[in-house]
């Protein structure tokens, strides 16, 4: 979350497909469809994208509040191991479940990479272009003569410039490099002058600091943007052969995001008591700020939008990251939300 510093090392390549067909014993083989209240809980394990934040207290308050194990699943939450991305452990079936984000996965589809969205983590797109205010990065066009700091994926120049032509600025004059998982404040203090943020995490905690920023929001400059980031994600094989396992693991998440919706202050408890590395101030503050966003204006807490998912791939196409679009029809799914929603 914070930096916006991604797990997305050796993903969308050709040596992942050859693995997905050489993989044999995975996760996914291990048990049928959901267990019984009497039978032995299922184990299943969700990778994350990042280090826990707030984008992930629904799970940490579904497996704490006993919201999975109502539904017969004993969930291990896990992070995603250096320079391996949650997508290509959950295409290879090394998990059941991981946080992905649509620009991601969109760019799996498009060489058929069994992923498949189930629920939207929170319903709009909450990240953005930060800087100290005293860099004067106010929009677009002063990006130019700056340094980004990034996380080396092909999507992050499409955005820039995409922001850019906008304001008939050009994104060759900005110098891009890799930051890693290097902290925001001191890679702004250090070597760069702006970074791709989630606000609800890096922002709040900037505020908390008292340290001003200037945010270039995706979303004030094309509806296209408003995209689904994060998002939980599964595979096409465990959908086809273990729908019921899905249904149970969705319908806790969803619990227990609604909880969080609900309570948000005993939400934060439950996330600082699970990683208590987290700072307690950042994880209240940021909880505060990002509940009453995680369902936002839809109809239920993870519901998806096809016209969300073909305006970003339209954006995909005209800024020349994809040829044409993929099958979108097969790249998420409402079906395993429970449809009473909150």
């Amino acid at each position: 979350m914070g930096s916006k510093t991604r797990w997305t090392s050796g993903m969308l390549t050709a040596a992942l497909a050859l693995a997905l067909a050489a993989c044999g014993g995975s996760a996914e083989q291990e048990n049928g469809g959901a267990a019984a209240t009497d039978a032995p809980l299922q184990k299943v394990k969700v990778v994350l994208d990042w280090t826990p934040n707030t984008n992930h207290t629904g799970l940490y308050v579904a497996r704490d509040k006993g919201y999975f194990k109502e539904q017969g699943l004993d969930v291990e939450i896990v992070q995603p191991p250096e320079g391996t991305a949650a997508d290509t452990l959950v295409a290879k079936g090394e998990a059941e479940f991981g946080i992905g984000y649509q620009e991601n996965l969109t760019l799996a589809r498009t060489q058929e990479l069994p992923l498949v969205s189930v629920a939207a983590v929170i319903q709009h797109n909450t990240s953005g272009f930060a800087s100290p205010a005293d860099k004067g990065i106010k929009e677009p066009k002063d990006f130019e003569g700056k340094t980004y700091g990034g996380w080396g994926a092909p999507v992050e120049q499409e955005v820039l410039a995409s922001l850019m032509q906008e304001q008939q600025a050009d994104v060759g004059q900005v110098k891009i490099v890799n930051m890693g998982n290097a902290d925001f404040f001191t890679a702004v203090k250090r070597d760069i002058d702006f970074a791709w943020i989630f606000y609800g995490w890096t922002g709040v905690e900037a505020e908390l600091r008292g340290e001003q920023l200037n945010m270039v929001y995706l979303t004030d400059y094309s509806d296209k943007l408003d995209y689904y980031t994060p998002l939980l994600q599964t595979s096409e094989k465990l959908i086809a052969e273990r729908p019921e396992l899905v249904r149970a693991f969705v319908a806790g998440a969803a619990a227990g995001y609604e909880d969080a919706i609900r309570d948000p202050e005993g939400a934060a408890e439950t996330l600082i008591a699970a990683v208590p590395d987290l700072n307690p101030e950042l994880v209240r503050a940021s909880q505060k700020w990002l509940s009453p966003k995680y369902q936002d204006d839809a109809a239920r807490w993870g519901e998806q939008k096809a016209e969300v998912w073909n305006g970003y791939a339209d954006w995909m196409v005209e800024h020349g990251l994809m040829d044409a679009k993929p099958d979108l029809a097969k790249a998420f799914t409402n079906e395993f939300l429970p449809a009473d929603g909150n």
